[in-house]
């Protein structure tokens, strides 16, 4: 068990320093989405064109980037979604047995599945070099590729989140809490 909370430690590390990069795209979409607004209006007076599909564009895959990217980084931190009615009634175990049914009912095969049915369409964008239809437009099969880097990433998460919730129904505590 040690080995595998060991691995469960390295994939939330990985998780964390992409949450920490993310942080900052945040930023960086908020001043290119603020650009973009300027632009916009400095066109309308000035008659010179500022703006570019490209920086819509790009607002627009780092939105995607944030959202993809952020699932896995959520779940690591507990901040998803959750219905809480029963939840927060039940004991360390009880909540870690919902918890691994979740993870290993719904959450690792619905990765799996979306790895499975977006292979096909990452690929295809990749084999035509799929770009943008309006004009000066960022190329779309870098996007698309962070579909499966995210399902990917969520997938790992879903493994990590599943060796401790074990480890919580096995001694009752979180891994690393209450131990010698």
């Amino acid at each position: 068990m040690r080995l595998l909370l060991r691995l469960s430690a390295a994939i939330d590390r990985a998780n964390d320093r992409v949450g920490a990069a993310i942080q900052w795209l945040v930023l960086l979409m908020v001043l290119v989405g603020a650009f973009n607004a300027l632009a916009r209006y400095a066109t309308r007076y000035t008659g010179i064109s500022l703006s570019s599909n490209a920086y819509f564009d790009l607002q627009w895959y780092m939105f995607s980037l944030i959202f993809l990217l952020g699932a896995a980084y959520g779940l690591n931190k507990d901040v998803h979604v959750r219905v809480d009615v029963l939840y927060s009634r039940l004991s360390v175990r009880g909540r870690a047995w919902i918890d691994l049914a979740g993870s290993v009912l719904f959450l690792l095969p619905f990765c799996a599945m979306m790895l499975w049915v977006s292979w096909p369409f990452v690929r295809n964008s990749w084999a035509v070099l799929e770009g943008s239809p309006d004009p000066g437009g960022l190329p779309r099969y870098p996007i698309k590729t962070l579909i499966l880097v995210s399902f990917f990433l969520l997938f790992l998460q879903g493994v990590s989140q599943t060796i401790k919730q074990i480890e919580r129904i096995r001694t009752g505590h979180a891994p690393g809490v209450g131990q010698p």
